[in-house]
């Protein structure tokens, strides 16, 4: 199962208006793990970005300068999300302007749906918590994800931070990087509320513990119980 949460950085709110893209940011999920396989880039938009933009996401229209018109990434962004699931939050917005920078592009070309499922995190959230705010940031407190990292909206960070809060609200194991020793479990001691899940929802993957992974693991609590004098609760049975 691979999905991408994506994310856009913009000139400003509308395409219509002749606003244009400035950054794409994707993450890769294969089977709900992070994999490293990540598409990012910046573009030239061929326009001044809006003051008020710059506000939110820090890039200037000096920086863009020298980067690629978004002709010349068009193709390996395309071929990168062909055929996956896109996770997008308010995904109206970052697929109405990527479906005009491509119809600007190729008149006669593919559109994001034409490519992908696509799945909209700010529509889950407003089924899960009705009433309540659901933005990135919100959900972020809501679910115990840390993002106090980041000062200004970045696509490629807002990507990663919202794979977390995916995870989180499609099963609670998240940021497990392949790779990686160290899951991160976003919504642990969070005290969040959780939504009834899709009685369709692919399920997970169980892994079974190999016979040295076993072997191992009684070691560790049998170094645990000497060490503790006899005090490894995991060793003790319940009571008759």
């Amino acid at each position: 199962m691979r999905q991408i949460v994506l994310d856009t950085e913009t000139t400003g709110l509308d395409p219509k208006a002749g606003h244009k893209l400035i950054e794409i940011g994707c993450v890769e999920l294969l089977d709900r793990r992070l994999t490293g396989n990540n598409f990012h880039q910046y573009i030239n938009p061929g326009r001044v970005v809006d003051a008020g933009a710059i506000e939110v996401h820090g890039i200037t229209n000096e920086f863009l300068a020298d980067k690629p018109p978004f002709a010349e990434i068009a193709q390996a962004f395309l071929d990168y999300v062909a055929g996956g699931e896109l996770i997008i939050h308010n995904a109206a917005f970052d697929q109405g302007f990527i479906d005009h920078e491509l119809s600007t592009w190729y008149a006669d070309g593919p559109r994001l749906g034409d490519l992908c499922e696509i799945t909209d995190t700010l529509e889950m959230a407003r089924r899960m918590h009705p009433g309540q705010r659901n933005s990135l940031d919100a959900l972020c407190k809501r679910y115990g994800i840390d993002n106090t990292h980041r000062e200004l909206h970045g696509a490629l960070l807002d990507a990663e931070i919202l794979a977390d809060v995916y995870l989180a609200m499609t099963g609670g194991q998240v940021a497990l990087r392949l790779g990686m020793d160290e899951p991160v479990d976003a919504a642990a001691g969070a005290g969040a509320s959780r939504g009834t899940l899709a009685s369709d929802r692919p399920r997970l993957r169980v892994v079974a513990a190999s016979e040295g992974e076993l072997a191992a693991h009684a070691a560790r609590l049998a170094a645990i119980d000497a060490a503790s004098g006899g005090g490894c609760v995991w060793l003790k049975t319940a009571p008759d």
